[in-house]
């Protein structure tokens, strides 16, 4: 397999394969799908495909592990195989400094998933990265060997610039039409990166400003305890959630233009389809449905408004949340609706796409794909 260079590392898999995919979610699953570049309209392709190299693209994450498979076609890329699966590789970090044993063995099982469908779909060209929880512990880069060790997969530890120009080029085809300016969202486990952009003229937008603050919705539920028995004290804590945030925004905020006409709103992240998944009532997770949905924002407050209110086990038995996401959904409200302060806009585009559409397009780009 060939490595991607500049700096970004590739993968090389030789490690064993181990387990099977996560639960139905954004990402999971092998059905083949069409992404189209920037430049087109959301229209599906699967012609031009044939005898085509397979790109890979890994994302690390605080809280998930997610895997992208695709070759080029005439409108972006067909998706051939994907994964993704929560492994809480931060759990603990905040207070620790450190990526626990558990959270190590979870990461390493997920990613020798990856490691084997690599090896299955003869990718030639990859690229593996991980971000806040590897950028932030002791033992990220001792984790980092251990990957490489027993996946053969080597993942590069990318700046969190990078993370928000990775998660803009995977995701800004989905911008609303429009002249006004647009910010667009990255909501992790980890760090959120609010990037403000120019979408004028064809290709990429330009990114204008960024900040990556470093409340994720595993950092800041790790940070603020919420699921107290008394209605009072979650409601307390919830504000505190917003405060903590509201603070890591403040900079930007201030540099922020105001009163623009037709700003614009998007948003990538498990929070934002989580919520979107439930203004639409969905009784599962359907990415068809989500990718690209333009939600009013007075939905998404709601939604969120009425999340932070519930208690624990009522949230476990939400569709689309469930066990795994019902304790770090709430932090995801607070960082939204915090971004929805400083950034009035009407409508929230929502995006089932991100960093790991960016790595794809970085790696075809570099190796002379037309698309």
């Amino acid at each position: 397999m060939q490595h991607s260079r500049p700096s970004p590392q590739s993968s090389g898999p030789t490690g064993r394969p181990a387990g099977q995919n996560a639960r139905p979610g954004p990402g999971n699953g092998s059905k083949a799908a069409a992404i189209p570049p920037p430049s087109k309209q959301r229209g599906l392709s699967a012609h031009g495909t044939r005898g085509r190299k397979s790109y890979a693209a890994i994302d690390l994450g605080t809280n998930n592990c997610r895997l992208l498979i695709a070759k080029p076609s005439a409108d972006g890329f067909i998706v051939v195989d994907a994964f993704s699966r929560i492994v809480r590789l931060g759990e603990g970090l905040a207070s620790t400094g450190r990526i626990s044993d558990a959270a190590i063995d979870r990461a390493i099982a997920a990613l020798s998933v990856c490691a084997d469908k690599l090896r299955r779909r003869h990718v030639t060209l990859a690229r593996s990265v991980a971000t806040e929880a590897c950028r932030r512990a002791a033992n990220g880069a001792e984790f980092i060997q251990r990957v490489y060790r027993e996946t053969g997969i080597a993942l590069d530890i990318i700046s969190a610039q990078e993370e928000a120009r990775l998660a803009v080029m995977g995701c800004h085809a989905l911008l609303e039409p429009g002249d006004g300016p647009a910010l667009i969202f990255d909501i992790g486990g980890g760090s959120t990166e609010l990037v403000l952009v120019d979408s004028h003229g064809d290709g990429p937008p330009r990114i204008v400003d960024w900040v990556s603050a470093p409340w994720g919705v595993v950092s800041l539920t790790e940070s603020e305890a919420f699921d107290h028995a008394d209605p009072g004290q979650r409601l307390a804590a919830y504000g505190r959630m917003r405060e903590r945030v509201s603070g890591a925004f403040a900079g930007l905020a201030r540099r922020l233009p105001r009163g623009a006409d037709g700003i614009r709103l998007l948003g990538t992240s498990g929070t934002v389809t989580t919520l979107a998944s439930l203004h639409l009532n969905l009784p599962r997770y359907d990415r068809q449905a989500i990718d690209g949905l333009i939600v009013p924002c007075e939905s998404m407050r709601a939604i969120s408004a009425s999340l932070s209110a519930m208690p624990l086990a009522e949230r476990q038995t939400l569709p689309c949340i469930g066990t795994e996401r019902a304790d770090l959904v709430v932090a995801g409200c607070a960082i939204l609706e915090s971004i929805l302060d400083i950034w009035p806009a009407e409508r929230l585009g929502v995006a089932d796409r991100g960093i790991r559409e960016g790595i794809l397009r970085g790696l075809m780009d570099r190796d002379g794909v037309v698309m």
